[in-house]
């Protein structure tokens, strides 16, 4: 079948396989590129691991470390007539580049909330690897079923206390619009920390230590974002922001348990995501951000923010915030680029967006999360979607 990008609203309902394989191949391609990492640990377990940072992680712990790896995510396989999800088909593209290195890559598909997902992975880990040295946790979903007590919590992507009127994006249609949000109830603001704050990570850090697959000295790395003042009154100092709070509480708690460096909450900066493709004024910030750091020569994608975490922030004494978070969004909010960003912010509108904004390259970002608009690609050829194609060596 020929497949072609068919979004609905923030989503996008199709992926192609070639351009996922090629989107993996050009990070591994940026990664190896760089060299070696010295230090680097060698055997790593991704929580998250099928995209965006997660799968940024893995691929520099295996091409720039040398690293074996097990993976976890949650993707929906192909059909004969449908497309996977893009991650299904990340995942063995990076698999079939891991093996052409000659390093071990277990891949395991399932709710990694659940018992039984982290059961599977204490056996994969002590079978394949014996122990592992860093656990990345880069988990990203809205809904989450406690393991014990079977309940159910949404997340909810609202203000707190008072509605909020903010300016936003329809990145379809490159307009420009207010938009009043409403405060979320306590009941939401709960959900959102059960879903998106330190609990399951705590408990993923405690399954593998009672299990002995921790090694001595290990490290675990969670991802988050705090962003800039703009995107604050929906991500900060929100229901999102509640949820980033709790995972500083569960580093903390990690840290009392496992050792002063054992866990760090990690500060990335804005990149274009499905998730946050979604989130209100989320997008609009972006594309001025992206613009302003370009032009500055400061932009970095998933691939360049987290080679560079691993190759300069991760090794020797680390320089941490007051609240103990390695800070990877440094030039992001640093002050020229915000100053920028503030000074384009007060004159965006429908008409100044293609001035003061990266509409084109926020798109064009977001379709290759789903494999399409990659160059190398013949996208007019037709594809198994039940099959990634096999790539010459590079």
């Amino acid at each position: 079948m020929i497949i072609e990008p068919r979004i609905r609203g923030f989503i996008c309902t199709t992926a192609h396989p070639g351009g996922c394989a090629m989107n993996v191949r050009q990070q591994v391609g940026h990664v190896t590129a760089q060299g070696g990492i010295p230090g680097m640990a060698r055997r790593v377990l991704v929580l998250g691991c099928s995209a965006g940072y997660g799968l940024a992680s893995r691929i520099t712990a295996a091409f720039g470390g040398g690293a074996d790896t097990v993976g976890v995510s949650f993707e929906k396989p192909p059909s004969e007539t449908k497309t996977a999800t893009a991650g299904w088909y990340n995942n063995r593209a990076f698999e079939a580049e891991a093996a052409r290195a000659g390093r071990k890559a277990i891949t395991l598909d399932g709710d990694a909330f659940s018992d039984g997902m982290k059961a599977e992975t204490i056996a994969a880990i002590a079978e394949h690897l014996g122990q592992v040295d860093l656990v990345v946790y880069s988990m990203a979903a809205p809904v989450r079923t406690h393991p014990k007590t079977g309940e159910t919590f949404r997340s909810a992507i609202k203000p707190l206390g008072e509605p909020v009127t903010v300016k936003t994006l329809n990145t379809d249609k490159g307009e420009v619009f207010e938009t009043e949000l409403a405060p979320a109830t306590p009941e939401e603001t709960a959900g959102t920390v059960a879903v998106m704050g330190g609990e399951d990570w705590e408990m993923w850090i405690a399954a593998l230590s009672e299990a002995g697959v921790l090694a001595p000295g290990f490290q675990t790395l969670s991802y988050t974002y705090i962003g800039s003042e703009l995107t604050w009154p929906i991500y900060w100092k929100a229901t999102l922001g509640k949820a980033k709070e709790d995972l500083d509480r569960a580093a903390a708690a990690l840290r009392a348990r496992h050792g002063e460096d054992a866990a760090r909450v990690v500060s990335l900066k804005a990149v274009v995501t499905q998730a946050s493709s979604a989130i209100p004024v989320v997008p609009l910030y972006g594309v001025v951000l992206f613009k302003v750091m370009k032009e500055m020569g400061l932009h970095e994608g998933c691939i360049e923010q987290i080679d560079r975490l691993f190759r300069t922030a991760l090794p020797g004494p680390p320089r941490l915030d007051e609240a103990g978070r390695l800070r990877l969004d440094d030039w992001e909010l640093s002050e020229p680029v915000q100053a920028e960003v503030k000074r384009r912010w007060a004159r965006i509108s429908t008409e100044t967006l293609p001035e003061l904004a990266d509409l084109a390259g926020f798109r064009a970002d977001f379709l290759k999360i789903f494999g399409f608009g990659l160059s190398g690609v013949d996208y007019t050829a037709e594809q198994d979607p039940q099959r990634v194609p096999a790539m010459a060596p590079p």
